[in-house]
C-alpha cells in the first residue's frame, strides 16, 4: 500500500502537522510519499493508494493551492474511484472553520468517487485531524 500525503503551509502549521501524520502511516509499516501541493503531479495521485490532504484554513475552505489540485486532476477522477480518502486542517483560532476546511477536501474526494471513512476517533475528530495553534518544538 502506498499513501500519499500532500499540503499547504504557508507558516509551517500544516507543514508540521503533515509530516506527523506521514510518520504515523510509516510507523503502519505503509509506504508514505509527502509532497506539498504545489508538487504534486497527477502520477502522484495515480499511484497512490490513499490520499490524505491537509490545509489551514482560508476562508472556512481549503487553500487554493490545495484545491487547484483537485480542479487540475479532474480529467483524472475516474481512476481514483475506490481510493481511500482523509483531510487535516490547522488554524490560529479555536473556532476558526477546521471543520468546514475539512469538509470541502473530504467533498472535492467524494466528487473524485473516493472513499472516505468518518469518525476517525483515534485521529481526534469527527471528519480529521484539526489543529489549533502555532507550531511548537515539541
Amino acid at each position: 500500500m502506498k499513501v500519499l500525503v500532500i499540503y499547504h503551509s504557508l507558516t509551517g502549521n500544516t507543514e508540521k502537522l503533515a509530516k506527523a501524520v506521514a510518520e504515523g502511516v510509516e510507523k503502519e509499516g505503509v509506504e508514505c510519499v509527502i509532497k506539498r501541493a504545489r508538487e504534486v503531479k497527477k502520477e502522484d495521485f495515480l499511484s497512490a493508494d490513499a490520499i490524505i490532504a491537509g490545509s489551514p484554513v482560508y476562508f472556512g475552505s481549503m487553500a487554493s493551492d490545495l484545491k487547484k489540485v483537485f480542479e487540475d486532476f479532474v480529467d483524472i477522477r475516474d481512476e481514483m474511484e475506490g481510493k481511500i480518502g482523509a483531510a487535516f486542517a490547522t488554524s490560529a483560532d479555536p473556532s476558526g472553520g477546521k471543520e468546514t476546511t475539512i469538509l470541502s477536501i473530504l467533498q472535492a474526494m467524494l466528487i473524485y468517487g473516493m472513499i472516505v471513512v468518518g469518525d476517525p476517533m483515534l485521529a481526534g475528530g469527527h471528519y480529521g485531524v484539526a489543529c489549533t495553534g502555532r507550531p511548537t518544538k515539541r
